[in-house]
């Protein structure tokens, strides 16, 4: 196969390319969806330590 027939393709196949949104769209969803678990179940404690951190710089 020469290097033009080669890169044609490769060209063609770029071109034809349209994308996989719903693909996307599920990963952006299902990573929304953990980052709100996690931050329900962690924020309370995340609360604490950072309160308890000011209260420590404050408290000079």
């Amino acid at each position: 196969m020469s290097r033009p027939i080669r890169r044609t393709r490769v060209v063609r196949a770029l071109a034809d390319e349209q994308g996989d949104v719903p693909g996307w769209v599920l990963i952006t969803l299902m990573t929304a969806g953990l980052v709100i678990v996690v931050w329900g179940l962690a924020g309370p404690a995340l609360s604490s330590i950072f309160e308890s951190a000011i209260a420590r710089v404050t408290g000079f």
